[in-house]
């Protein structure tokens, strides 16, 4: 069946958005890809190695996903497969494609491999049916991932458990709905630090949690994604990472090689 694979997944999502171009709503399609990984018990390995996945799926006008296809592969030192079976995907969807283009979102995580391929993939990815120009793809920071930072500093920052719950579920709306939100949670969270004294443990916290959302903050924004129906988290994937690997890679007692765990992928 893997000869098969790339072909078939090509089709669909070109079906996808067909459907999506006809339907009814305010928005434009979107050709959403996702990636990530997780890590899988490898035969003759002393720890757990990193499988990678990927997923590109397709929303209507009105911000409904109609589907999407998976990519997975078998534990890769810089997971150069998964990332040249996407590009693949992608490139043959979008040259293939007639109608008018759809908007491109990228949500992940700001894990290494994501960063990477966005960097060295999709910002350098040619448009295949406009010969010297570049596609636009939008990095969009997993919503989910970011709120975590938030409650994070929050831990730190307030010893009432009330305040605490309160202050991150504020800054989370602010997140969400507020232009420059990111600016407005550093601001709040530093005049907040200003005031405690922190452990060294409870210091690093925060400063890991509040360099994780300045240093994203690009693509943290929220409130223009949503306006333009695009997705803001990167649960689709999240949920591949489980439905791909984990329900038949995870059973107790089990072990994989890497040949043939890649064959229950390609399944």
């Amino acid at each position: 069946l893997q000869p098969h694979l790339h072909e078939a997944q090509v089709q669909q999502v070109l079906a996808w958005l067909q459907e999506a171009m006809v339907s009814r709503g305010r928005h434009k399609p979107v050709l959403a890809v996702g990636r990530d990984g997780i890590f899988l018990p490898i035969r003759g390995e002393k720890t757990y190695k990193e499988g990678a996945v990927g997923t590109v799926s397709v929303l209507d006008r009105r911000g409904r996903r109609l589907g999407t296809v998976y990519l997975g592969t078998m534990p890769e030192s810089g997971q150069g497969t998964l990332s040249a079976a996407l590009t693949r995907l992608l490139r043959d969807v979008l040259s293939r494609w007639e109608g008018p283009s759809p908007r491109l979102a990228y949500v992940t995580d700001a894990g290494h491999h994501p960063m990477e391929y966005y960097r060295k993939v999709l910002c350098r990815m040619r448009n295949p049916r406009r010969p010297g120009h570049w596609l636009t793809w939008t990095w969009i920071v997993d919503f989910y991932h970011a709120s975590k930072y938030v409650h994070d500093l929050a831990a730190v920052l307030f010893d009432d458990e009330r305040a605490r719950h309160a202050w991150a579920r504020r800054m989370c709306h602010w997140l969400k709905h507020k232009p420059r939100a990111v600016y407005r949670v550093l601001h709040s969270a530093a005049k907040l630090r200003a005031d405690v004294k922190l452990t060294k443990t409870e210091e690093a916290a925060y400063r890991t949690a509040y360099q994780y959302l300045r240093d994203h903050a690009a693509w943290m924004n929220y409130r223009e994604y949503a306006r333009l129906g695009m997705p803001l988290g990167s649960g689709v994937t999240e949920a591949a990472c489980k439905t791909v690997f984990t329900q038949r890679f995870k059973a107790s007692g089990m072990s994989w090689g890497v040949a043939s765990g890649q064959v229950i992928l390609d399944l």
